[in-house]
């Protein structure tokens, strides 16, 4: 189920600003994490995110698209740049710790390569002007 899924939609809207292979597996990356946790939390057999979660994940996907670090991009841990709301960032946090171990044995290619991609330093970061 590669290319759809229950989050299908978001990423074609976030296509654009995601052309990275590398953005591009982050998303999907987060999107299992949410489809894991949405489903044993909010909504088994939904057949769709509840709309708790797809704001969280829409607000995630808008922050993936928007970092300034691009295709470089740090784990989010690691980055010097906060771009999360407190609250926003401590919530996707909770997904993330719950979900990670689960991705091992639903999603083994993407939670290793999200491993590997959380030993990633930041970049210097230009100078403007």
């Amino acid at each position: 189920m590669r290319g759809g899924g229950r989050f299908a939609t978001l990423r074609g809207r976030m296509k654009n600003s995601l052309a990275s292979p590398r953005l591009s597996r982050e998303l999907r990356t987060i999107e299992k994490m949410f489809e894991l946790w949405c489903a044993a939390h909010h909504a088994p057999g939904a057949g769709g995110p509840c709309g708790a979660c797809r704001e969280l994940l829409d607000y995630a996907a808008a922050r993936l698209g928007n970092c300034p670090y691009g295709d470089e991009k740090p784990a989010c841990a690691k980055c010097p740049i906060h771009c999360y709301k407190p609250e926003t960032r401590e919530k996707v946090r909770e997904v993330m710790r719950w979900a990670g171990p689960r991705m091992l044995t639903r999603h083994p290619w993407l939670a290793v390569r999200h491993l590997l991609d959380g030993r990633r330093e930041a970049p210097e970061r230009k100078k403007k002007g």
